[in-house]
Formats: C-alpha cells, structure tokens, sequence
C-alpha cells in the first residue's frame, strides 16, 4: 500500500519515470499499456482526500499536547513533593516542618469552611392541597388535651348539610386552678381567670378583713368556681373561692342564697378555717460519720437546715479537724405540723456536737437579729475575718511613700487590689456608724462591731448600705472604685479598736456581744428547753380532734367511730 500511495502521489512525468515509455515498460516488466493504465487508475482512486489530511495532523498536534501535558504534570508534581505542605503533625512537632503542615491544614480547613453550605430551609409546596376540609378533616383526628375542650376518636367534618347553631349551650360552672406570681396583684391574678370587676372589688374587701392582701405568698393557688352568665356577652358570676391563705388559715368566699344554679342572686360571703397547728420544734441527731452533710440529710434534716448548720458551726470552729466521724451532730430547727397533714420547715434554733456523750460545741439562736451564741452566752467568731474582697493584698499596713501626695507617711490599713464593681462585703456583723464622702477615702462606709472596733471601706464607686443599717457578716456593702485620692481601682481597709487605726491582719476573732443579767438567764432557759426535746417527736402525725373529722356516710363507720372516742 505504500508503494501504491507514492505512486498514486506522483505526476505524469513521474509515471513515465516510474514505467518508462510503452516499449521499455513492456520490455521491463513484461506489462502491457492496458494494464499499466488499470493499475494507474487505483492507484490515483487511492490518494487520501484534504478532510482526512487535516484529521491526520490534528491527531497528530494533540498526540503532541498530551506529551507536554504529561509531562507538565509530572514536574509540578515533583515540585510539590519537594515543598513538603502536608508532613505529618504526629512527628518533629514544633519544627519549621511542623509548623509548615499546621498552616497547610489551617488553610484548607478556612477554604472548607467558606464553601460550607448553607442550612437555611428551602421553600417548596406541600404535597397535599391545603382546603379548609382538609384541615378540618385533619382536625378531627388530632388528640388534644380534654381540658381544652377535645374529644378523643375518630369523627367526620361537617359538611354541607351540618347546619350550624345559632349559640350553643354553655357549661352551667366553670372550676379553675389560678396561682398568684411573684410580683403580681390578688385582683389581677383575679382579672386573668375571668372574675369580673364587681366580683374582684367584693372578693378583695372580704379577704382584706381578714388579712393585709400584701401578705399572700407568692405561688399561692387558689380554687375559682365561675357560674352561668347571666345574658350573652356577659361575664361569668363568681360562685366560690377557696385558697390557704397562711399555714395556719383557709379562707373560703362563696355567694350565699343561691337556690339552684340558674339563680344569679345571692352576695357573697366570707368564711375562715382555722387549722390547728403544732409548733414543736424538729430535734435530730446522728452520727457524723464519713461526711457529715450526707449523714444530715440521710437523717432527715432539710437542705437548707444543714446548709445553716455547717454555716453556723464554720464560725466557731474549725470543721475539717475538730470534727470527728466518731461525733454526733444534734440540730434543732423550727418545725410546724398542721392538723390537715402539712408541715413546715423554719430556720435553724440549735446547732451542737457531742463527743463521748459530752457536749462539745453548743449555738443558739437567741435574739431579734438571729445571732448565735455560745452555751455560755458570748457570741465569737473564732474562725477568723472573711476578706472584703476576694483580691490579693497590693500594700500593707505601716510607713510608705504616697503615690500621689509624693513623700512618707502612714498607710494605716490594706489595699486590696480589685477590678471596679468588685462587690464589698462585711468582715463581720456590726452597725453602719456613716457611709458617704469622706475626703480622700473618697466614698466609704464605716462599720462598728462591738468591743470599740471598728472597719472603713474606702474609694468605693457606689455604696450599698446607709447609716444605721444592721448588717451581717459576708453582706454586701459596697462596690470597689476609684474615688477620692487613689490611682485606680482598689480598695482600702482599716480597722479601728478605741478610736486608734490598728493593724486589720493583727486581729484573728472579733467579740460579737455578751449576754448577761436576765438575759443571760432567759437565754439559758430557752437553751435547756431546746435540749429536753425528744429527738424526732415532731415526725409523728397530729391526731384529729372529733370536730375535725368528715362525718362518715356509712352507719357502721360511725359507730366504730363513737367507740373510738368513747374508749
């Protein structure tokens, strides 16, 4: 084929080259001129056209890319395996190496998340047609609360021929559940369930009589019985109200000459419900054991009764050594059993531990303050002063160079350094003898504690307290600023004992108060009647009085129950 495609390629000179003339072409290869032109003509039918020509050096220009593109490839490949982008973090960490591959992963982390896609949701059309029927349909077999006026099953939606009616029946009462909110009004809570006006006026004179409306705790429920109106559009009469107004007493309202319910007459009444109630006082005791929280509450005793034991014993003494597992913890606290079954607990009366049956640690609560005192009548803090602020000590007391004023002179206290805003507590219970602008203290606030000492809190930003005020110790009196001569934020302490600025890291326990006299007497007394009350008296139920039994509706109930009391 070849040889054909060069013959076919040539010219008619070329032919005659190629053949030579008649005679010598017969006589060269023995081919007649007939044969010469057959031949001929194949071999010029055989020359490729120009379309496939171009083909042929197109395939040929891209057979070439793809040579340069391979080998493109191949050199960048070799140059991004001598940069070493990604080595592995688990080797050489903290080299340059290490260093390199955290900023290749950082950096494709940061592309990833610029292509993050986006969660917002896609609108598209719900697959069902939405039509009234439809959702009626669907409402019908919704399950629903029953206090919402639901049925439960299956039931089919009106359709055409439903007819509706022109008012439908109303329930002749309504009984509803309020709770009163913390910040909210008695006639509020009233006006939120329905009362009308002229309802609420009557309800809140009535309870008024018989206790402040102010004095109604928070969380307070209340039972509220509506009745039929009396036209339509008109709000609903109140029937009866019924809530505990304290522990101690129910108060019921309810309207009086209603002779059946479509009767909208009568005015309403209040009535009170005392209940007996039993102030014995809760006595627990118990080992210490392991911890001595767990132990309490593994007792019985209250949460926050235990919170105010170990409060109260932490100022006297020091829990961590001188308790022992061996001790025994002995807690009173105010307790009250209600006749109805309740029972509350109060504040903590008594806090002691015994060890070998001998009384170690005795505190009672004695007084309009609610301080504790000893067994002996002298209320310590033996447990040290709490900080005012929880910063570290920046300047101690004694002789230094002024930061402003620029010479040496007396720095009768401590400062604590503190961001402002700091809260400021009390190092100690004690008065307010004055708070206000006091030169360069700047705004301070000057406490008395007992025994002629004396505590100043100064450069305070906002004071918390005013004169005169008791308060307690850890309470919140200030807040740390920069007033008066001071070059920032802090605060500056001192302590006085007779007028005199002593040091405030030279006193370990400040004398709250002695008693003495008859006083000191009575004091004793309440301690000795703490101590004679049965331990867990207070848990046993109150038995009921006959008055406060339900008179039964059985006969042979009441006569078990006319045995009872006759025995």
């Amino acid at each position: 084929m070849d040889h054909t495609r060069d013959i076919s390629g040539g010219t008619a000179e070329q032919q005659e080259e190629l053949f030579g003339a008649e005679g010598d072409a017969r006589g060269t290869s023995g081919l007649d001129p007939s044969t010469i032109e057959g031949l001929a003509h194949y071999v010029q039918n055989s020359q490729p056209t120009k379309a496939v020509s171009v083909k042929q050096r197109l395939l040929s220009g891209f057979g070439n890319v793809g040579e340069r593109y391979d080998g493109w490839r191949a050199s960048t490949s070799n140059w991004m395996e001598s940069l070493d982008l990604t080595p592995d973090l688990a080797e050489d960490i903290g080299s340059r190496r290490w260093f390199r591959g955290l900023g290749t992963m950082i950096g494709l982390g940061a592309v990833a998340l610029m292509f993050w896609p986006s969660m917002d949701p896609l609108e598209a059309r719900t697959a069902m047609p939405e039509s009234e029927e439809i959702r009626d349909e669907f409402r019908s077999q919704m399950i629903m609360p029953l206090a919402l006026g639901a049925d439960s099953g299956r039931r089919m939606g009106p359709t055409t021929r439903v007819i509706p009616l022109e008012s439908a029946p109303e329930r002749p009462q309504i009984s509803l559940l309020a709770t009163l909110a913390p910040g909210d009004s008695f006639s509020s809570m009233l006006r939120r369930a329905g009362v009308s006006g002229t309802d609420i006026g009557q309800v809140s004179a009535l309870v008024g009589q018989a206790m402040p409306l102010a004095e109604i705790e928070p969380g307070t429920q209340i039972d509220i019985v509506l009745g039929r109106r009396s036209e339509q559009g008109a709000p609903r009469p109140l029937d009866a109200l019924k809530f505990r107004a304290r522990f101690d007493l129910e108060l019921e309202v309810a309207r009086q000459g209603v002779t059946d319910q479509s009767d909208q007459g009568g005015t309403l009444a209040l009535q009170k419900n005392v209940i007996r109630v039993d102030d014995t006082p809760l006595r627990v005791r118990g080992q210490v054991g392991s911890s001595l929280y767990r132990s309490m509450r593994a007792a019985g005793v209250p949460a926050s009764a235990v919170q105010d034991y170990i409060k109260a014993l932490d100022d006297q003494i020091d829990m961590d050594r001188q308790v022992r597992s061996t001790d025994e913890f002995d807690i009173v606290i105010a307790y009250r059993r209600a006749a109805t079954g309740e029972r509350q607990a109060g504040q903590l009366l008594f806090a002691g531990i015994d060890r070998d049956g001998q009384a170690k640690t005795q505190l009672m609560r004695w007084g309009d303050q609610g301080r504790f005192y000893e067994a002996s009548g002298v209320g310590e803090q033996r447990n040290g002063l709490v900080a005012p602020v929880p910063g570290p000590i920046s300047s101690r007391y004694g002789m230094r160079r002024h930061p402003i004023l620029g010479y040496r002179r007396m720095h009768s206290g401590l400062d604590f350094r503190a961001r402002r805003g700091t809260p400021i507590v009390a190092v100690t219970d004690g008065t307010v003898a004055s708070a206000g602008r006091a030169g360069g203290c700047g705004n301070a606030v000057k406490l008395n504690h007992g025994g002629n000492l004396s505590t100043r809190y100064c450069h305070m930003s906002r004071m918390a307290v005013s004169r005169g005020q008791q308060v307690r110790r850890g309470q919140v009196i200030g807040y740390v600023g920069s007033t008066g001569l001071s070059t920032g934020p802090h605060l500056h302490y001192e302590m006085y004992r007779g007028g005199r600025s002593i040091n405030p890291a030279s006193v370990k326990f400040v004398t709250r108060a002695q008693l003495s006299g008859t006083e000191l007497a009575e004091f004793k007394q309440q301690l000795n009647r703490l101590k004679e009350i049965e331990v867990g008296a207070a848990l046993t139920d109150l038995e009921a009085l006959p008055t406060e039994l339900e008179e039964p509706t059985r006969e042979i109930e009441k006569i078990d129950l006319a045995a009872r009391y006759d025995n």
